[in-house]
């Protein structure tokens, strides 16, 4: 799966392969079924402003094509391509079939145009109408398949015929013109059922051509130059000659005759009763697009197949013949072609023709939009290798013409709308949840690089407030796997609301063990991810362990993002007592807040209903236990867990003043607790044990200790909380404040 451009597949010039496929989709069915039929219903000026909304978007999305282009090798798959390699393979997925849909859907669209054109030049032919749409697939299915360069050549005998059509019918136009007539039809004369967004979707095809050079982009010598040149050249003759038709047939013809015979009346005022070279330009113009439909679609799907984001597609990567068709592609919208004219061709003829313009309408602004969004995200990003060769673009172009293509299609139909939008995010889902490694590389990275930094950067000057406390850990892993426990009660009291960084420090010297710091990070994130554990990771080495951890709790941080609260296991013995105790003074000393975790019986809640027990002893660390506990109790795994706060006074005198100030903390948290107020005169150890022994965690103060005092209460917490459950105990740096 390369992104490279196949030698031996045809190699175009910008005129053959962009300009000529693109002019001849923009200037066809539209220009002559239904422009009249616009002008009558919406009236000259609205005309107009359907023109220039249209244009405005195809303008916005031509530039952000071209920025993408001329950026990196453009392959096969045009827009696919462009799409895929910015926004990655799930959206690439999804809008490279809605985009082979919107292609494939133009080859009836077209067939259909040329027998409604026919048809209504020799209405004898009208009870034959399913065949000839039928028998004109075949034959254009017949040209495709014998070589791309005949259906390229056959395009510039189309172009000839064209051109004589359009000067034949403006010249008519030209000659009646009459200022009467223009003033009479400068506003709308809406038919009952249609409005501007109606009639709108039935004129955006029209500006759809763009994309017919772009899927040609496989078959270019230079497609880079080719499609930007091409491109903007198509949309500047389109624009041009829609806008005079939009003025001629306006101010030459009758609101009645152009809603009710817009291709008869082009027909019947051509230059010099030349009626017959625009029906000769008109066939030759839909049966264009139709070819350059039937190249593109199968081109699209091809690249798709290629890229093997889907399962099942792999028949249509195959190529057939020395120029790399694709054939088997080809067959399918061959299929899809005939199937749509069998259904439509029961039904009013202009109707179905209609229905078909706006399905075709809401595909391409899909695919529109997600063009735009591509090199939103190229250029926002801020990717060094974004680096487009077309000089005028901005992001804000693509911006702006994502946004205006996802309004417009809410405006046409939001119901339509919402289910294109639901079927590309079910696509991305799926194919989101495919195994496989895409050998091509996405802006996606560098977009969310971008932001993440510019977050960042304004989050450093917010001034903190304990209202927008969260919990930031810097968890003390060691040998992740030994020490799980500990990091799985990190991620419960992050709560999705903060970050956890397992760290580990390696006892050894830098340049010696350097080479083992990506197996050992990798090893840590297995074990996370398959604990299910969202953390980040961080290896350092040092001398010993405990210069490696007043290292990490001074150094590590993620710009503004530094850790707030250090997690340490409870030590095993003494003169881990003595170190761990120096760190969580030094680590007091730095504004941080640390959390010691005893992991004597550490494991996932018991079934049946569980218990949380907050010792309270006074707000210094009371603050920071209560946060947790109410973090904690936000995961599923502890939903509908009751947290007790407890508090052990020494005579019955105080208990119901004691029993206020609880009620009113509660009230202050805005947690669901229950307050207990313990009276009694035994040692708080024999307290703790008589009412938290049978609960799933406790909560406890860890109060100032010095050097001398150290050992002593070590012992006697050791004792104390060898036979409890889960104990965590918080020193506080008073940073997190529960009633903020």
């Amino acid at each position: 799966m390369k992104d490279t451009m196949d030698s031996k597949g045809n190699k175009f010039g910008t005129f053959a392969g962009v300009f000529t496929p693109s002019i001849l989709t923009i200037l066809g069915a539209i220009m002559f079924l239904r422009a009249g039929y616009v002008i009558g219903q919406t009236g000259i000026s609205n005309t107009i402003l359907i023109l220039l909304i249209a244009q405005a978007i195809s303008v916005l999305t031509a530039l952000s094509m071209s920025a993408v282009a001329t950026n990196t090798p453009v392959a096969g798959g045009g827009a696919y391509f462009l799409i895929s390699r910015a926004l990655g393979p799930q959206f690439g997925g999804a809008i490279g079939l809605a985009l082979y849909l919107a292609q494939a859907l133009s080859v009836p669209f077209y067939v259909l145009a040329f027998t409604n054109a026919l048809v209504q030049g020799a209405p004898a032919l009208t009870q034959w109408f399913a065949p000839i749409a039928l028998g004109t697939a075949a034959i254009l299915f017949v040209i495709n398949l014998i070589s791309t360069q005949a259906a390229i050549r056959s395009q510039y005998l189309v172009m000839v015929m064209l051109t004589l059509a359009i000067l034949v019918f403006m010249l008519g136009s030209l000659t009646r013109f009459d200022i009467n007539i223009l003033r009479t039809n400068l506003g709308s004369g809406y038919t009952e059922g249609i409005s501007f967004w109606v009639v709108f979707a039935i004129y955006f095809p029209a500006v759809t051509g763009i994309l017919a050079g772009v899927n040609m982009s496989g078959d270019l010598k230079n497609p880079a130059q080719s499609l930007v040149r091409g491109t903007m050249a198509a949309m500047a003759v389109g624009f041009t000659v829609y806008l005079l038709e939009i003025i001629l047939c306006g101010g030459s013809q009758s609101r009645a005759d152009l809603i009710g015979r817009p291709y008869e009346m082009l027909i019947q005022n051509a230059w010099l009763n030349t009626g017959f070279l625009v029906m000769a330009g008109a066939y030759c113009a839909m049966l264009s697009s139709a070819i350059g439909s039937l190249m593109g679609a199968p081109r699209v799907l091809q690249a798709l197949a290629r890229d093997r984001i889907l399962r099942g597609l792999g028949l249509f990567a195959r190529s057939s013949g020395r120029r790399d068709e694709p054939r088997a592609a080809l067959i399918l919208t061959m299929i899809i072609t005939l199937a749509v004219i069998g259904l439509a061709s029961g039904k009013d003829a202009m109707g179905a023709f209609d229905m078909i313009a706006s399905i075709v309408a809401m595909f391409f602004l899909c695919t529109y939009g997600m063009i735009n969004l591509a090199a939103f995200v190229e250029s926002f990003g801020g990717n060094p290798s974004f680096r487009p060769r077309f000089r005028l673009y901005h992001w804000t172009s693509s911006l702006v013409g994502f946004l205006a293509c996802a309004v417009v299609m809410a405006m046409i139909d939001a119901k339509a709308a919402m289910v294109a939008v639901l079927v590309i995010l079910v696509l991305y889902v799926l194919i989101s949840r495919r195994v496989f490694s895409s050998a091509f590389g996405d802006a996606r990275r560098g977009f969310q690089y971008a932001l993440v930094v510019r977050s960042l950067q304004k989050l450093r000057n917010m001034e903190l407030h304990p209202k927008n406390w969260r919990p930031s850990f810097l968890v003390m892993g060691g040998a992740s796997a030994a020490r799980l426990p500990m990091i799985r009660y990190a991620h419960w009291m992050e709560g999705g609301r903060g970050l956890v960084t397992v760290a580990q420090v390696v006892s050894g010297d830098l340049e010696s063990f350097a080479g083992r710091a990506e197996g050992m990070r990798t090893a840590t994130e297995a074990v996370l991810r398959d604990n299910d554990l969202q953390a980040f990771t961080e290896i350092v080495f040092a001398e010993d362990v405990d210069a490696g951890i007043r290292m990490l709790v001074q150094a590590h941080s993620i710009g503004p993002l530094k850790p707030n609260t250090v997690v340490l296991g409870w030590p095993h013995t003494e003169e881990r007592a003595l170190a761990v105790y120096r760190h969580i003074r030094g680590i007091a000393a730095l504004g941080k807040s640390v959390v010691l975790v005893s992991d004597q019986e550490l494991s996932a809640p018991k079934a049946g209903p569980r218990c949380i027990d907050i010792w309270w002893r006074g707000q210094a660390n009371g603050s920071l236990m209560i946060t947790l506990a109410y973090l904690l109790t936000q995961n599923w795994e502890w939903r509908n867990t009751q947290i007790r706060i407890l508090r052990l006074i020494p005579d019955e005198a105080g208990r119901e003043s004691s029993h206020t100030v609880l009620q009113e903390l509660i009230q202050s948290a805005r947690i669901p607790a229950q307050a207990c107020v313990i009276v009694s005169s035994d040692p708080f150890s024999e307290v703790l044990q008589s009412h938290s022994a049978q609960v799933d965690l406790v909560f406890l103060g860890l109060p100032y200790q010095d050097d001398e005092h150290v050992i002593i209460n070590y012992r006697h917490l050791n004792l104390v909380l060898e036979n409890m459950p889960t104990a965590i105990l918080v020193r506080s740096s008073g940073e997190a404040d529960f009633s903020a």
